[in-house]
């Protein structure tokens, strides 16, 4: 006979908050639950494992689809290790891609705040660099006043969300170096 939890129960045992319960059954990622005759969730040992694969999984950095492929195989009796293996290195893959692309921000980061002597005067060569190709008279007259919106939360969730998210985000930002 399987015990069955609430929600709570279950997000403790799995290690993963109730909202993203919530969410990972909004997304088709985990089945939606059994309800209790007043509409309480109700989980199983089964869907504790799916939650605890979905977190491990998470925090290897793979994607939504990438877990719901391997759920799928997880499932899949027929499956071949191939199979899984090939999902595990198209992501490794793509974490080299994404580690390179970060070491080269860190380099051209690295050249820009060495070319900055850091003093009380207003010249800044790191300005200066990400200025370049824009005349003078284009300088910007004030700060950017930054909604409360998508602005926000991006810098909120760049802020606090996983090195993997950060660095998905990170992903379109590129710095190229000068030949000097």
């Amino acid at each position: 006979m399987t015990i069955l939890m609430n929600i709570g129960e279950a997000a403790a045992a799995a290690g993963v908050s109730a909202k993203m319960i919530r969410h990972y059954e909004q997304i088709g990622l985990l089945p939606e639950a059994e309800r209790s005759e007043s509409g309480y969730r109700l989980y199983g040992d089964r869907e504790v494992s799916v939650l605890r694969f979905v977190r491990q999984s998470r925090h290897l950095g793979f994607s939504v689809a990438q877990i719901a492929e391997l759920i799928g195989l997880w499932s899949d009796s027929q499956r071949t290790s191939r199979e899984v293996k090939a999902v595990a290195q198209r992501h490794l893959a793509d974490l080299e891609e994404k580690r390179r692309e970060i070491e080269q921000m860190m380099d051209g980061l690295s050249v820009l705040v060495k070319a900055c002597h850091g003093n009380d005067q207003p010249h800044c060569a790191i300005l200066d660099k990400l200025s370049r190709g824009s005349p003078a008279q284009h300088q910007p007259q004030q700060k950017p006043q930054l909604k409360k919106s998508r602005a926000q939360a991006e810098v909120t969730s760049a802020s606090t969300s996983s090195p993997i998210d950060l660095m998905a985000w990170m992903r379109g930002v590129h710095v190229h170096h000068d030949a000097h």
